[in-house]
């Protein structure tokens, strides 16, 4: 497989994004996570994720529009799908999640779909919450997780006034 990446600086650290020889995304990694082996930067191909990426983060865009090819058994690319329903700035939690796939009772499983999920934000994983309304496991750490939430509630209430 070839993939190409570059890297965009964000309110949440460094982030890597890949793509793959089709141009479509295949992981945003957090700072200290490595590519896959043999990437090669190449900015040009990564243009419209990195782009899209720095418009979220200055709240400017509320959904993503790029080709994905997040690699995941059937089950989990089920919970990916379901989770790119869950609207900006809006949450969920994982029994709620399973519920919307008809899997009310593998909140386990549903989680453990969500912490592999490797295109967190635009598949965005971050809006997944503990049934108390907790913050829970984010890969990017929960401090980015409550910010990327923040980011979201605020430019959805600017919208909203």
């Amino acid at each position: 497989m070839n993939a190409y990446t570059d890297t965009l600086t964000s309110p949440i650290g460094t982030l890597t994004v890949v793509v793959n020889g089709d141009g479509a995304l295949t992981h945003v990694l957090f700072e200290g996570q490595s590519p896959p082996a043999g990437a090669q930067a190449d900015a040009d191909r990564c243009a419209a994720a990195v782009t899209q990426l720095r418009e979220y983060f200055a709240g400017e865009r509320t959904d993503f529009d790029l080709p994905l090819a997040p690699a995941g058994s059937a089950f989990q690319r089920q919970v990916w799908d379901e989770l790119q329903r869950v609207g900006y700035g809006a949450v969920t939690d994982y029994r709620g999640l399973g519920g919307r796939i008809g899997r009310p009772h593998a909140a386990r499983a549903v989680g453990r779909a969500n912490a592999t999920n490797p295109i967190p934000i635009i598949i965005p994983c971050h809006r997944v919450i503990g049934a108390n309304g907790s913050l829970t496991g984010y890969a990017g750490g929960l401090e980015a997780k409550r910010l990327l939430l923040e980011l979201e509630s605020r430019a959805a209430a600017a919208v909203a006034a």
